[in-house]
């Protein structure tokens, strides 16, 4: 079954339009602890955008990176953790 390459190119539209509700998250959070969610889920989206225009394209290395990214995103992600209960 192909799937028309306009379906993956509307899905990472609408992955922008949300991204665009977690930047405003970030940017008007009223506590530390909102942007970093904000700023995790930024980075869920990345990685869902990578995965669903590496399957548009058929390009494995778009799968490859976003598995680095979301790793990246993860361990970044339990450093501001760490560093806003006071731990670092």
């Amino acid at each position: 079954m192909i799937i028309d390459p306009v379906v993956f190119f509307s899905v990472a539209a609408c992955f922008l339009f949300f991204a665009l509700f977690s930047l405003l998250r970030i940017g008007l959070g009223p506590s530390a602890g909102d942007r970093v969610v904000g700023l995790d889920t930024l980075n869920t989206l990345v990685v869902a955008s990578m995965l669903v225009l590496g399957a548009a394209y058929d390009q494995v290395i778009f799968v490859d990176v976003a598995i680095i990214y979301a790793l990246l995103s993860f361990v970044g992600t339990l450093y501001i953790a760490r560093y806003l209960e006071g731990g670092l």
